[in-house]
């Protein structure tokens, strides 16, 4: 997928229950969507945009040298409000690909954002996603470890059969922790946000199981780690920690289209 078909998104919201106004949490001098912001772009596949409803990250993203857009407040999820901002950015329909990367990822490695692209070299794929074989034991049995069942389709791949909180599957063989980040067809984005929650979206509490019930195709492609999902104070402190408290380099220029307008 060439790079100018290619637009990344950051949902980004200020109102979480466990970590209020989490994208603006400081990390190194930085907040932390600023964070995600540069490894974002690090990864170099397209253009970089953070979608929110809160005038306070619009100003820290462009402090940085970002790009933000304002969308609704009352978006049910992430998906959603990319969806709303896919249109403003771009209504004109230049970009082919939109990838989702979520805003508390500070941690994230810009090699495994673009990784999420590979799997959309199949057309038959509609929507691209992470996972990486879990290795400690405790992770296997938790539900907040979300593990995605699939076939093997190569070494470094999966199609995606069901995504669960559960230990599944059953029997000898690896388990895998699910990435919630996602590269989408654009037409594939645009049926998934019109379709209802499904019902084993509503029973697992999870997004993504909308897109098979509907008969939609999620490949997986698997990368070496996990990215720390800041949700928590302990998080924070965790991030803090892996991160430094200097100061990550200024963000390098905004990658520019090189399609036909």
């Amino acid at each position: 997928m060439a790079p100018s078909d290619t637009l990344v998104l950051i949902p980004a919201r200020l109102a979480a229950t466990r970590l209020p106004n989490k994208p603006l949490a400081d990390i190194g001098g930085r907040p932390m969507i600023v964070h995600v912001l540069l490894r974002a772009r690090e990864a170099d596949i397209g253009p970089v945009v953070v979608a929110t409803d809160s005038s306070e990250i619009v100003d820290a993203v462009t402090a940085a040298g970002g790009r933000a857009v304002k969308t609704r407040a009352d978006h049910p999820s992430g998906s959603d409000r990319i969806f709303e901002a896919l249109n403003t950015v771009d209504p004109e329909g230049r970009y082919e690909t939109v990838v989702n990367v979520q805003g508390d990822l500070p941690t994230l490695a810009p090699g495994d954002v673009a990784a999420a692209l590979a799997p959309l070299a199949d057309p038959a794929v509609d929507i691209a996603t992470l996972a990486a074989e879990i290795r400690v034991e405790e992770e296997r049995h938790n539900p907040n470890v979300v593990k995605v069942v699939g076939s093997p389709l190569a070494p470094d791949r999966l199609r995606a059969l069901y995504f669960t909180r559960a230990t599944a599957p059953f029997g000898e063989g690896p388990h895998y922790h699910h990435i919630g980040l996602y590269a989408y067809r654009r037409a594939a984005l645009a049926r998934f946000v019109a379709l209802p929650p499904s019902p084993l979206e509503r029973r697992e509490k999870l997004e993504q199981l909308r897109a098979l019930e509907a008969g939609m195709r999620i490949d997986v492609a698997i990368v070496d780690s996990v990215p720390l999902g800041v949700d928590t104070p302990d998080d924070l402190e965790a991030a803090r920690r892996m991160l430094g408290d200097t100061p990550p380099p200024a963000p390098p220029p905004a990658h520019r289209s090189t399609q036909r307008r």
